[in-house]
């Protein structure tokens, strides 16, 4: 199994697809990555030889911050926002949805299942 930047990438995938495993890595950069480094992008994992993968994992780490780095770096940020109270910051801490959707409605992810309450009105215990 070839593993690129410590992730073992699937064998039976085009090459194009299983860039896409790594934490950091998309559809838009693996075409970019393939095209820099002349590999065809409809090539297996599997067909791929060495000198290809070696040339891959050399051009990835060298031009790219991915998998626990690119963690570090977003929790980092994250915290700092949290950490200066800024908006953003806030609504991280409370767990609500960063990026101005509504909450009225559709944010149901982010703040978790709720039960809708009743009317208040207590039901009597037995029929008269």
């Amino acid at each position: 199994m070839a593993r690129i930047a410590g992730v073992n990438i699937p064998e039976e995938k085009r090459i194009e697809a299983s860039l896409q495993y790594v934490y950091g890595i998309g559809l838009t950069r693996a075409q970019k990555i393939l095209a820099d480094t002349r590999i065809d992008p409809s090539k297996r994992t599997k067909d791929l030889s060495e000198d290809d993968l070696s040339k891959l994992r050399e051009y990835i780490t060298k031009n790219f911050t991915i998998e626990g780095d690119l963690r570090r770096e977003v929790s980092v940020n994250v915290n700092r926002l949290k950490a200066i109270n800024t908006y953003r910051g806030m609504r991280h801490k409370n767990g609500l949805p960063v990026r101005g959707q509504r909450t009225k409605t559709n944010s149901r992810t982010k703040r978790g299942k709720k039960v809708s309450v009743g009317s208040g009105r207590k039901k009597s215990a037995a029929k008269t």
